[in-house]
């Protein structure tokens, strides 16, 4: 009997201004396989299916286990992570491409540095600069953790931002990770210090008003965040914050 394969579909790109091609892998089926352990098998065999010499695929990876949300790309025309998609749940052949609203880099590496930005612009951390004794930690209570900790569980992929239609060039969108984030950090006893801050950056450009509530965000999220939730929340705080800045002014 034949031995059975996995075909793979990958679109190389060897810089942002190069011409895209597509190039054709078949790897030898095993069990419990999944993207990223056939990348590395690529990698370390970079043959085509009709037996040419190629050069290692670029990809990003790293935790290998849905924790460090680098390995994000598009499977099969879906936005998910390539260490938890398993070769036999996936449509052959399986098509591999970068995310489409970031910066390409190359092959299938983009720069999602854009993401990180916008948690600067709205001051996302706990203001402790260690220049003083802070004495004990706030006390969090049990049930105020339960409500933070899906918050926390963000991993950066930027698949909601792939996925929405908001986030892009004319919008400047920030996206719902880093509107959860606002959520997160408000929520906290000590970030709650700069609450305001963070609720007036939403209220400017690219803030929570660009949101179409499309919902892909919450589909797409590979640990589940309520991201509908967060939203509504922080546009909620939003529009409270810029009726007392009103009134104060």
């Amino acid at each position: 009997m034949a031995e059975r394969t996995i075909t793979f579909e990958i679109r190389r790109q060897a810089s942002p201004d190069a011409p895209a091609v597509w190039e054709t892998f078949e790897l030898p089926w095993r069990p419990g396989m999944n993207v990223v352990s056939a990348m590395m098998e690529i990698a370390a065999n970079p043959v085509t299916a009709d037996g040419k010499a190629t050069t290692p695929i670029t990809y990003d990876s790293n935790c290998l286990e849905e924790i460090c949300g680098s390995c994000a790309m598009r499977i099969n025309g879906r936005a998910r992570m390539a260490c938890s998609a398993l070769v036999d749940n996936l449509e052959q052949p399986i098509r591999l491409e970068p995310l489409s609203k970031f910066p390409l880099v190359r092959d299938l590496q983009v720069d999602r540095s854009v993401l990180f930005e916008n948690l600067r612009r709205v001051k996302a951390w706990v203001p402790i600069d260690g220049t003083y004794d802070l004495g004990p930690g706030p006390r969090v209570y049990p049930l105020q953790q339960e409500a933070n900790y899906p918050l926390s569980n963000c991993i950066s992929c930027t698949c909601c931002m792939e996925v929405c239609p908001q986030f892009n060039d004319v919008t400047n969108f920030v996206g719902a990770a880093t509107i959860a984030q606002v959520k997160l950090f408000n929520n906290h006893p000590t970030g709650k210090v700069l609450k305001e801050d963070r609720l007036r950056a939403l209220a400017g450009d690219g803030g929570i008003q660009e949101c179409g509530y499309a919902q892909n965000c919450v589909k797409a999220c590979p640990k589940l965040i309520p991201l509908t939730n967060a939203i509504s929340d922080i546009s909620r705080d939003v529009m409270a914050q810029k009726v007392k800045d009103w009134l104060r002014g």
